[in-house]
């Protein structure tokens, strides 16, 4: 899972909505399979989780687009068995998947039983554009030849993305029969949304048998003889060929090469270390999609194959240093998706930032209201503070005058409508039964809370969202006094001063020495210690005095398990580690715990995390999951997998990056064309490190860090003909 939607959360507010009089929210009791041992492949809207042998079994599996599952069974049996799995693996770029498999004891087909394995079956799968294509490979290695018997079981239950993940309607669309051709199957529905969903699926050879679920095929291999057969799925009837699949194959590897390059890439001599930062450029590649906007990082596979604001707009402000494009990219869609209404069933309110886009047959259904829906109270000013970002990144405003109306409705927000109660601080509360009931990051139904366990009163304020509204006020003065717009920008300034002393006078907890969670209506804070403030520091708002404070308990034991930071602190009221936020780890919260704490000038703690996400990474085969279990760490122990985690995830991938910056001390002014390293450290183990391609203004750079004694240097060629100011400040 992503964005904080945890199964206990979906069922309490997966309600019928507006348009939804045949439809009731039901929990289902099969479990999903576990994402931990799946592997998905995603191209544009399209993605497929399987598991390790390559096959679907309908449980939290399949082939999506749009929200909709088109192919919820996909099984290979050889010999009327699952053959045995030897072993899996995804190519470098994320496009090709490859299961190496072996067969069982095969019955006698009119002579001896075929031994157990002889026959090497390699099935390799790929997606591009809207089609799986798949070619699975038989090679006999038996003394005489042979004939292999093998079928694919398949089916499409055309499901709305929601009930696959728990959800039942009572009422649904219609399944039409199959229709079966000599190598082909169709299979459709068409929803109550009058939209006909269809889902073909051909082979290069005629099967033996073909069957509304099953293809069976007689394969005769002489020894040490090879065959294929190809098959495609997808939304329209083609004939599969070696040809289409090597042209398929081609595209994908270029497609995906293009994506890895765009922006500047880090490289070392540190082998493991690379091999982290390749696979997490892989995975936000992977999830990245081309929209007419720009590139979009989808938020996470499976549950979160779509466009949601807030992820997209961190996992942008962890790339920024690297791949300004991708921040563009994200600011460009949601301008164009910004709230232009009220509307209690979507949360929304003028001038509002999207939280979260779906395309199925619920959302158009207006079942739920998460087709364009708006409830997330920490969106909108973060969308401004990635524009603050932004400009100061690369000096480009050309494009922030282009989405000015947008920030300016976005701020106006903030200003006017943020405050529902007039105590001066931007809170939340649902607009309707069917929303979220938590409106921040930690959005599961148990994440707000007092002291004693009771829960908040009325509408809430977070403290990391008056952080990121005091940047993003911060953010528009800045931008406002490069327009010319002196007396707006004097303007926020002040309103941005004005928060920072309701958030010091009225969170921060004096026999803690740590800010609240947050305050609810009555004004009593949620006197607990949570991750929160760390986001705060990353904003700047805090005291140079009280920061030092936070900095200091985020690395005692009680947060700092040695793998992360927790989101709870060990023996706060909910403090449970394998929950879902309340004391689990999500890499994302950690590194902007600590580039905030970077921010103040920590390097020690820093270089120390960034070490702790890198042990954890090397176990958990180098890609870091949405989120693991807060246990702490122990001698010959690894973190604990949170079982239903999203994988991979986009702010999870970027959040290497934006450890990598706070250890570098590195800050770009795209205004002035300079570069900034302040107290420059590199991650254990890691000697030197080159960042090339670094774009500074409208030039691109090569940086150098090398460990020299105790200290580092940072040297660019660029620097010695003077055209590059880099600029070190001990």
């Amino acid at each position: 899972m992503i964005e904080g939607e945890s199964a206990t959360e979906d069922t309490e507010h997966l309600t019928p909505g507006s348009a939804a009089g045949a439809v009731e929210m039901q929990e289902t009791t099969h479990e999903a399979r576990v994402p931990m041992r799946l592997v998905a492949l995603k191209h544009g809207d399209t993605f497929m989780v399987a598991d390790f042998n390559g096959d679907v079994l309908g449980e939290g599996d399949g082939l999506f687009q749009n929200d909709t599952r088109l192919l919820s069974r996909w099984r290979l049996t050889v010999g009327g068995k699952a053959p045995v799995l030897l072993s899996s693996s995804l190519s470098q770029d994320n496009v090709i998947f490859t299961s190496n498999l072996t067969n069982r004891p095969l019955p006698p087909l009119g002579a001896q039983s075929l031994k157990e394995g002889v026959i090497h079956i390699e099935r390799k799968r790929l997606i591009n554009a809207d089609r799986v294509y798949e070619r699975i490979t038989f090679t006999n290695f038996a003394m005489t030849a042979t004939e292999v018997p093998f079928a694919l079981e398949f089916s499409a239950d055309f499901r709305d993305m929601f009930e696959v993940r728990g959800m039942n309607r009572l009422l649904r669309g219609e399944i039409f029969p199959p229709e079966i051709n000599a190598s082909d199957v169709r299979l459709s529905y068409r929803g109550l949304d009058g939209v006909v969903r269809e889902t073909h699926i051909s082979f290069s050879e005629e099967p033996a048998v073909l069957t509304p679920n099953r293809a069976a095929f007689q394969l005769a291999l002489p020894h040490n003889g090879a065959r294929s057969l190809y098959v495609e799925v997808g939304p329209h009837q083609e004939k599969p060929d070696c040809a289409r699949w090597r042209s398929a194959a081609a595209r994908g590897h270029f497609g995906m090469r293009s994506q890895r390059r765009r922006g500047a890439t880090v490289h070392s001599r540190a082998r493991l270390f690379n091999t982290w930062i390749d696979k997490s450029r892989a995975d936000l590649a992977l999830l990245t999609t081309q929209l007419p906007t720009g590139p979009y990082p989808y938020a996470g596979i499976p549950w979160f194959s779509t466009p949601f604001g807030r992820d997209a707009i961190i996992t942008a402000l962890q790339m920024l240093w690297l791949d300004p494009s991708l921040a563009r990219g994200v600011l460009k869609f949601l301008s164009h998706h910004q709230a232009v209404d009220h509307s209690p069933f979507r949360d929304s309110a003028p001038g509002k930032i999207m939280h979260e886009t779906r395309r199925g047959e619920m959302a158009a259904l207006k079942e739920l209201p998460f087709g364009l829906y708006y409830g997330g109270v920490d969106t909108t000013p973060l969308f401004v503070m990635l524009a603050g970002a932004y400009a100061e990144r690369t000096g480009d405003l050309s494009f922030i005058d282009e989405i000015w109306p947008a920030l300016e409705r976005a701020t106006s927000w903030i200003e006017k409508e943020g405050d529902s109660n007039g105590d001066g601080l931007i809170d939340y509360m649902r607009g309707a039964d069917t929303g979220l009931a938590n409106q921040g990051w930690k959005d599961s139904y148990d994440s707000v809370f007092h002291a004693d366990g009771s829960d908040p009163v009325g509408s809430i304020a977070l403290i990391e969202v008056q952080g990121y509204c005091y940047a993003a006020l911060i953010a528009m003065a800045s931008i406002a006094e490069r327009r010319n717009q002196f007396e707006q920008a004097a303007r926020w300034q002040r309103a941005a001063e004005r928060l920072r002393g309701l958030v010091e006078e009225r969170f921060w907890l004096e026999d803690k020495n740590f800010y609240a969670l947050a305050v609810d209506e009555t004004g009593r804070p949620c006197a607990v210690r949570t991750s929160n403030p760390g986001h705060l520091l990353y904003t700047g708002l805090p005291s140079a005095h009280r920061a030092r404070h936070i900095i200091s308990q985020l690395q005692e034991p009680d947060f700092a398990t040695g793998w992360g930071i927790r989101t709870l602190a060990v023996g706060e009221a909910r403090y449970n580690p394998m929950s879902y936020h309340n004391g689990s780890v999500w890499p994302h919260d950690s590194a902007m715990c600590v580039a905030g704490m970077a921010r103040y000038g920590e390097r020690t703690g820093v270089v120390r995390m960034m070490g702790d996400m890198f042990d954890t990474a090397v176990r958990f085969d180098m890609r870091l999951p949405e989120l693991f279990c807060g246990f702490q760490r122990g001698a010959g122990e690894g973190p604990v997998a949170y079982p239903v985690a999203c994988l991979p995830q986009a702010w999870a991938s970027g959040s290497v990056f934006m450890l990598l910056q706070a250890c570098l001390g590195l800050r770009i002014d795209g205004y002035r064309g300079a570069v900034h390293i302040n107290r420059a450290r590199l991650p254990p183990d890691v000697d030197e490190l080159v960042i090339k391609g670094l774009l500074v203004g409208h030039r691109q750079i090569d940086l150098t860090f090398h460990r020299v004694g105790n200290g580092v240097v940072a040297y660019s060629d660029d620097f010695f003909d003077g055209s590059i100011p880099v600029l070190q400040h001990a």
